[in-house]
């Protein structure tokens, strides 16, 4: 499934002039294609949750995952998008252990290079029509993907104006992850199975599931950044308490730490640099907040409504339709609790 996925984001590229050549391959360095001096390369693709849930949500209402492939590389495709403006925006010089692509080549080049891997995101979910998908449920499909870019736009345009805003609350925070993770996850299991003709009521459970299933994965994200195991993740230890991260670990330490702690804890995060010493003391001022235990309760109802949602898709007892949905339990039931 992985190699067919990234085959189709392949076809997805035009032919391109030597002139213009170097644009196509910074995108290509960006999905690990290339190397830092543009050759060829094979790299890290990354997890492919997204479009491989596409896929799998597609079988488990009776389609074909080939007629979903062009939407499966656009789902990634629009991820690996929003990642390359992420790392300018977030002035990122690594992701996956390599230079990110505005460090190697600029940011003015870099942005356009973002730019266009949507478009080619887009262009791929007009090859549905060549896979045989109806006219109008193409045109649906393709509505469907804007509206989600667009709400990612507005969960990043949330991520930047509450960076370092320490009063902002659970809601604000949980609305913000909703639009920037959640909402692409829920995005690839409803268009999958659109395209592989459900009915309103299994493609409404194959949204709810994603949207529950990313705001698990992103609060799981939040207490791997902060207690994540170096050796596993690869990442510094409390990487991001060093980056003074407001995440939900933080959001709730401040407002059920005592007032001293509270204040600590504070303090810490506005200055614009933070120790060893700094460090060490929010870990402890967020263990007696008990931000640990709470996240991972939150992550926990957030997987429970996942597997939840399941329950509403209807598969027609097709064997093959069942097996697919079962798979998309077991993968589910992977990500809760990853360490990675």
């Amino acid at each position: 499934m992985r190699l067919a996925i990234q085959e189709a984001m392949r076809a997805a590229f035009p032919e391109a002039e030597t002139r213009v050549a170097r644009f196509y391959a910074l995108q290509e360095y960006h999905l690990g294609w290339r190397d830092s001096s543009l050759q060829p390369a094979s790299g890290d693709a990354g997890k492919l949750l997204r479009p491989q849930l596409a896929l799998l949500a597609c079988r488990a209402v009776g389609g074909r995952t080939e007629q979903a492939l062009p939407l499966a590389a656009g789902i990634q495709l629009a991820h690996d998008f929003s990642l390359i403006h992420d790392d300018i925006e977030d002035n990122s010089e690594t992701r996956r252990g390599r230079t990110t692509v505005w460090k190697l080549c600029g940011l003015a080049q870099g942005i356009n290079a973002g730019d266009g891997m949507l478009i080619i995101a887009h262009l791929s979910l007009h090859r549905l029509v060549d896979q045989g998908i109806p006219a109008d449920v193409s045109l649906r499909v393709l509505q469907r993907f804007d509206q989600t870019i667009l709400t990612i736009c507005e969960g990043q345009f949330l991520d930047l104006s509450y960076e370092g805003d320490l009063r902002i609350t659970e809601d604000d925070y949980l609305a913000m992850i909703q639009r920037k993770t959640a909402t692409l996850i829920a995005s690839a299991a409803e268009l999958g199975s659109i395209v592989g003709g459900a009915e309103k009521t299994s493609s409404l459970a194959f949204f709810r599931f994603g949207e529950s299933l990313g705001m698990a994965f992103q609060i799981q994200d939040d207490i791997l950044g902060i207690w994540g195991d170096p050796k596993i993740t690869g990442k510094p230890r409390a990487a991001d308490l060093y980056r003074r991260k407001v995440s939900l670990p933080i959001v709730h330490a401040l407002r059920h730490a005592d007032n001293s702690n509270s204040a600590d804890l504070e303090q810490i995060y506005r200055q614009t640099q933070v120790s060893d010493v700094d460090v060490d003391r929010a870990l402890e001022i967020l263990d007696v907040a008990e931000a640990r235990r709470y996240c991972e309760d939150i992550a926990a109802h957030y997987h429970q409504q996942a597997l939840a949602a399941l329950d509403q898709v209807q598969t027609g007892g097709n064997e093959s339709a069942e097996a697919a949905l079962n798979q998309i339990r077991t993968t589910a039931d992977g990500l809760r609790g990853r360490k990675t």
